[in-house]
């Protein structure tokens, strides 16, 4: 019996010197380190493809993939403005990107002006359409009583840089009527795409992502304000991640990715 006693004292010895050191590796532990939490992008919907691929190069260098959200540059201003919770933006224009910076939105000194692009008439693929986009150029007879789909010349960047190149070559008065205001670049490009349009109005890039639609025409580029794409970190933003990959989409290898979809990346 005697035994039997001195043998669970020394049990309970041992189990109490296992639990003791457990306790003291567990408080001189480091704790562990916490995942990094991705960036959330909001960006333009005709940066699609090339952001696409931009956060995919990212993520392959072990950073967590970023998320993008892609709308209308006007949408997603407004999105932020609402408070929305964002680390980046991208916008298709300036004006959207200045309205931001005046609420106090944006770090000042993150905005970037990064890519460039080009505004370009489609049609159908298997079209056989050449338009030379000029001084009274014949845009109403092209449309043949069709709609021509653009995004809102009231709010959409695409939709403004369109209606100024038609004003700025005096045909914007012929086809107005005809105009099939979409919620976005991509939106209107759906619409040629699908055949419920002859003839749209998006950037070249939008073009180059979409098989079924063809550029039937150019727009020259002093017939619209720059088409540049500024970003930017946002204020209210605190994800280490994020200035990160900011940084990585100003690099020699995000410029590739961007001139890979069409894109001019100085």
């Amino acid at each position: 019996m005697g035994t039997d006693h001195t043998l669970t004292r020394r049990i309970w010895r041992c189990l109490t010197v296992a639990f003791g050191l457990l306790a003291a590796l567990t408080i001189l532990a480091p704790p562990a380190l916490a995942e990094p939490k991705p960036p959330l992008v909001l960006a333009a919907a005709s940066l699609q493809e090339a952001m696409t691929a931009a956060a995919e190069a990212w993520a392959r260098r072990g950073h967590p993939r970023p998320v993008v959200s892609f709308a209308a540059s006007s949408a997603l201003a407004r999105q932020i403005m609402g408070g929305g919770d964002a680390d980046l933006f991208m916008s298709a224009d300036e004006d959207w990107m200045d309205t931001l910076a005046k609420a106090g939105l944006i770090v000042p000194e993150t905005r970037t002006r990064l890519l460039f692009g080009a505004l370009v008439i489609v049609g159908p693929a298997g079209g056989r359409l050449h338009l030379r986009p000029a001084p009274g150029f014949a845009l109403a007879r092209a449309l043949g009583g069709g709609k021509l789909a653009m995004a809102d010349p009231d709010s959409v960047p695409a939709g403004r840089y369109g209606r100024d190149a038609l004003q700025h070559l005096g045909v914007w008065d012929q086809v107005s009527g005809q105009v099939a205001r979409a919620e976005n670049v991509r939106a209107a490009l759906g619409l040629v795409a699908h055949g419920a349009a002859p003839l749209g109005i998006v950037y070249a890039t939008d073009a180059f992502a979409e098989q079924r639609v063809r550029i039937v025409g150019v727009f020259p580029a002093a017939s619209h304000a720059p088409i540049d794409y500024p970003l930017a970190r946002l204020k209210s933003s605190t994800n280490p991640e994020a200035e990160a990959f900011r940084r990585f989409l100003l690099s020699s290898e995000a410029k590739v990715i961007f001139r890979r979809y069409g894109f001019v990346a100085p």
